[in-house]
């Protein structure tokens, strides 16, 4: 069986993990890169012989001229794909999304995009089934991913009522922390509910849930803090078990020296995870608080990694490779080491 050709458009932060990601896969193969800057965040991808295209014939040029060697630009490149995943800045997607169609190309966008863009936005534990064979799917932000993770995890187990988060945002990713973000001072989203909450309502129209968010000095990763109605009275065994149906959440000990996410993300350096990806959610297991049918807990999200396994679930899908979701998320656990890792596996302890 042929392997499913995978373009990537953008190899920005999360182009290049989901470049990475594809390589692991047994039943797929990167057909290219496509991107438009000319500074050294291309050399790397060059250097393992991969395919690089350019936007179009003016970035070829700019291009060409800083010493990259291209393959052409990205019309060529979705004549040899089966698939793109548009990793560009915010609303750049929304704007190729024309051309993909013209090309009859299957594709999928980020969740920097709105909904409308693909009329369909996805997580592999609640929305794979409906994204079979779909031409297009949207691949929710990092936070949205982890809102639906962990209330599709206490819904399926009839412990989710209502939920109402607050999220402690990281200003800007660490690579740009010298072109921006904040210093000395937090920085509340102007409205409530924070746009996560109804993001999340994308996936599963049925989560009564509202988000609040901060925006913090800092760039790690996001923090989140959920309080949650359940329908009936619960123990905390009832609840851990609940958050242990999902592979995708690790269930880490305040206890075990993860006293901030600076701990969390030095265990995945450690393992030697790519890029020190956390992919999973990282929620304290021992912080969680049960009072009667009132549910706490918090975690933290990896805004560069998260949304990686489900891109790879989503190509199945969209390409009907696989039409089981839980034999697409085993897959991609398996070939990014979500669940190996002791400190990191979904029910420890």
């Amino acid at each position: 069986m042929s392997k499913i050709r995978v373009a990537i458009n953008g190899y920005g932060v999360i182009g290049k993990r989901v470049a990475l990601a594809v390589g692991t896969q047994d039943d797929m193969e990167v057909a290219g890169v496509c991107d438009v800057t000319t500074d050294w965040r291309l050399r790397p991808w060059l250097s393992t012989g991969g395919k690089l295209f350019a936007a179009d014939e003016a970035h070829a040029t700019d291009m060409a001229k800083a010493g990259l060697k291209l393959d052409g630009t990205l019309r060529e490149l979705l004549g040899q794909c089966d698939i793109i995943v548009d990793c560009t800045p915010k609303r750049v997607a929304a704007s190729n999304v024309t051309l993909y169609r013209e090309q009859g190309k299957k594709f999928i966008v980020q969740g920097g995009e709105k909904h409308n863009v693909t009329g369909h936005s996805f997580v592999a534990e609640t929305s794979y089934g409906s994204a079979l064979g779909r031409d297009s799917t949207r691949v929710v932000s990092c936070n949205t991913t982890s809102i639906v993770r962990t209330l599709s995890a206490l819904k399926r187990a009839g412990l989710l009522k209502r939920a109402r988060g607050t999220l402690l945002r990281r200003a800007t990713d660490p690579w740009e922390s010298h072109l921006g973000g904040i210093m000395n001072t937090l920085v509340p989203e102007p409205e409530i509910p924070s746009h996560q909450g109804p993001d999340a309502q994308t996936v599963d129209p049925e989560l009564d849930v509202v988000t609040m968010a901060v925006m913090v000095p800092e760039t790690l990763a996001h923090l989140h803090y959920w309080s949650v109605e359940m329908p009936r009275a619960a123990s905390k065994d009832e609840v851990i078990a609940a958050f242990s149906t999902s592979s995708r959440i690790a269930l880490i000990r305040y206890g075990d020296g993860f006293s901030g996410i600076n701990t969390v993300k030095e265990l995945t350096s450690d393992l030697g995870r790519p890029f020190s990806n956390l992919y999973e959610v990282a929620l304290w297991r021992d912080m969680l608080k049960v009072q009667g049918n009132e549910l706490f807990y918090a975690y933290m999200v990896d805004n560069q990694a998260i949304v990686i396994p489900e891109t790879i679930d989503a190509i199945r899908a969209l390409t009907r490779a696989e039409v089981d979701a839980l034999s697409s998320i085993e897959r991609t656990n398996a070939s990014l080491g979500i669940g190996a890792a002791p400190l990191l596996g979904p029910s420890r302890g």
